[in-house]
């Protein structure tokens, strides 16, 4: 086969063309024109630039968090506190949720409330979160946190038992996300934080836990819809997986057999648990402007767990 190079002597059409364009399509008008057109179609909030430390800040923000009364989410609660935010907790039975709110009142300086209601019943979990606006004056951040497990033979779990994981943990996840979003939507912004585990991922040992891991699974995805669903709305949506982290919650498992602690950091890398506290830095990476550009992300927090 013989190749031809072919020439013309008339002049080149598409050069004059493309050199005509690229006049216009690097123009400062055609560039105002198009970053003015993007602003204007942009979704979600885009902060303004700024010193790194004060994206993280959460001054002047409201965040309010299910289950803020011990273990996980008393320190996302402190956290959150620290960072300058005035924190509402929805809890369901806990005895020192009102001390808890006073203990984050006079150390942070912050306004702080406790709020009964059932995670598993809409109508309370939307009567809190108005109550909430009401009385601290709007909403910006809901941490979905409130949470059970039980470890039990799937040839033993009853049908009381296992929808009784699924009402708290999946169903009062959409409840408290849908009440929150329904205040996002018409004040015009929102974010929202689901705590999710490890147990979405894959399936722990030696511990039966499925009506657990189902939940959790259920919990990672559901926030990835609703993350899809909701950036039209300018709310964001994300997730945190926890690995094994000291709680109470834990501590139930290893008195149930001694043996688990073992196996659990036999095949954790960092060769240890978490304490509660190691994670309120990414709740409030989360529930912070540093996280702006992030939605339907689910965040692993594991000590390596997940990687082998």
């Amino acid at each position: 086969m013989v190749y031809h190079m072919v020439t013309n002597s008339t002049p080149n059409t598409c050069a004059t063309a493309f050199s005509s364009s690229a006049s216009i399509l690097f123009s400062p008008l055609f560039s105002f024109l198009t970053q003015t057109a993007f602003i204007n179609s942009m979704v979600f909030s885009q902060p303004a630039n700024r010193n790194v430390l004060d994206f993280f800040s959460l001054r002047g923000k409201v965040v309010a968090i299910t289950g803020g009364s011990r273990g996980i989410g008393l320190e996302l609660s402190r956290g959150f506190a620290e960072a300058g935010a005035d924190v509402a907790n929805i809890y369901a039975s806990s005895a020192n949720s009102d001390a808890v709110a006073e203990e984050i009142r006079d150390t942070y300086g912050v306004r702080s409330k406790a709020y009964q209601a059932d995670v598993a019943n809409a109508e309370q979990v939307e009567g809190a979160i108005k109550q909430i606006v009401n009385d601290l004056g709007k909403l910006d951040v809901m941490v979905v946190n409130a949470g059970i497990c039980t470890h039990v033979d799937s040839l033993d779990c009853t049908p009381e038992g296992w929808k009784h994981i699924q009402d708290v943990n999946v169903n009062g996840a959409f409840f408290t996300s849908q009440a929150a979003a329904r205040v996002f939507k018409g004040q015009g912004y929102g974010n929202i934080i689901v705590i999710a585990s490890i147990s979405a991922h894959l399936v722990n040992r030696p511990q039966t836990q499925t009506s657990y891991n189902t939940s959790k699974a259920a919990v990672m995805h559901m926030t990835k819809c609703l993350a899809a669903e909701w950036a039209s709305l300018n709310i964001r949506v994300n997730s945190i997986s926890p690995g094994y982290i000291s709680t109470d919650m834990t501590k139930m498992g290893i008195d149930e057999d001694p043996a688990m602690f073992n196996e659990w950091m036999r095949h954790t890398p960092a060769g240890r648990m978490a304490q509660p506290y190691e994670l309120k830095g990414l709740a409030v990476f989360l529930a912070s402007d540093a996280s702006s550009y992030m939605t339907g992300s689910d965040i692993i927090v594991d000590g390596g767990y997940t990687v082998w």
